[in-house]
């Protein structure tokens, strides 16, 4: 294999496979980008297994072939060149010279047999979103999904559709972010299950993209198709909880306050959290009381009063200061909604007048 291209373009596309490679892998394939050369293009491939990834940019052909290397010696290499145009690469005696006008280096190959094939969804039934909608419902619930995979549907997000758009939702059992993305024209799209790590990933390469995607699903795959970018991400086999009577219909006591206040409130009072991170919420409407309290036996403790509209009744309860400030990356409004319903019950999130996300956090046992 013997090929010229745009260096810019190639640390791109190497820059997007390196993310998806597998790093703590038994199997060094896995923790290659896989090079194709052929017809005026390079096909650059890399897979952990649950996701992967293909991108096609054009080159000059001058022997066809294919080559698997390690992606982050690759990227490294690449990201460090400056004021560079044209690069070349081929293979040399089974490893891979890359060059330009001023660098080169050899970098070892690996065989080319053992890297696993990147399943096509074809046949199916398109689904066409934009992506900076699929990025924004990913965005807004990927965080409460659980870290753990003793329970794979809660280590997922769940999408769907409903009348007026696609749904993303996430849950921990401790918390649970859902939110609307409204579309103009309605998809018929199937319930699925997105492992969370695979959202991580897939953000990393969509964000920022303005382009319609292409989605197409089976029974076990979900690929996206944008530009010269292919990702598919294995569907988690599972049945995602029946969220929608957790989600309170209305409130014993609200609070309505601006989000900037509720951040810097809650920063002073984490310096005086305990090891679980624990916040008391004191809210007393007919005496116009918002408090945070926090105590941490080998610091000292905090109280914080804060300004804000209160209605209903008065109720003291605590929460985990993470799973609370965890939902700000996706309250877009200036002023925010915080519902209680007494002791043992959740606490509901949500902006003013923004009816497409709402988040709960169950309080902690006393």
């Amino acid at each position: 294999m013997k090929v010229e291209c745009l260096k810019e373009k190639l640390e791109i596309a190497i820059g997007y496979a390196e993310k998806i490679t597998s790093k703590n892998s038994t199997l060094p394939v896995l923790k290659c980008v896989y090079l194709e050369a052929s017809k005026n293009q390079l096909i650059i491939k890399a897979t952990n297994l649950d996701l992967g990834i293909e991108v096609v940019i054009p080159v000059k052909v001058d022997r066809e072939g294919v080559v698997a290397v390690p992606g982050s010696v690759l990227y490294t290499f690449l990201s460090n060149i400056k004021n560079e145009k044209n690069i070349t690469i081929e293979e040399v005696e089974g490893n891979l010279k890359v060059s330009t006008s001023r660098h080169s280096t050899v970098i070892k190959c690996f065989p080319t047999e053992e890297f696993p094939i990147i399943p096509h969804i074809e046949g199916e039934k398109k689904i066409i979103i934009s992506a900076k909608d699929l990025v924004k419902g990913f965005k807004s619930v990927w965080y409460s999904a659980s870290i753990s995979s003793m329970k794979p549907e809660l280590s997922s997000v769940y999408v769907y559709s409903d009348e007026e758009g696609l749904v993303f939702a996430a849950t921990d059992a401790f918390r649970l972010a859902e939110k609307k993305v409204p579309l103009k024209k309605k998809l018929d799209f199937s319930s699925i299950l997105i492992p969370f790590k695979n959202v991580a990933e897939i953000v990393k390469i969509l964000d920022g993209k303005s382009d319609d995607i292409e989605l197409r699903i089976d029974k076990h795959q979900l690929s996206f198709t944008i530009g010269d970018i292919y990702l598919t991400s294995r569907i988690i086999d599972g049945v995602f909880p029946d969220y929608h009577n957790l989600i309170p219909k209305a409130s014993q006591t609200e609070v309505i306050i601006l989000k900037q206040d509720l951040v810097d409130g809650l920063k002073v009072a984490n310096v005086f959290s305990d090891k679980f991170n624990k916040v008391t919420l004191n809210i007393a409407p007919s005496k116009k009381i918002f408090e945070l309290r926090t105590k941490n036996n080998d610091i000292g403790e905090s109280l914080n009063n804060l300004a804000g509209s209160l209605t209903g009744e008065s109720v003291e309860i605590s929460f985990n200061y993470k799973n609370i400030t965890d939902a700000f990356q996706a309250l877009e409004a200036d002023s925010i909604v915080l519902g209680f319903n007494g002791l043992n019950k959740p606490l509901s999130m949500r902006g003013v007048s923004d009816k497409t996300f709402v988040y709960i956090v169950m309080p902690m046992n006393k």
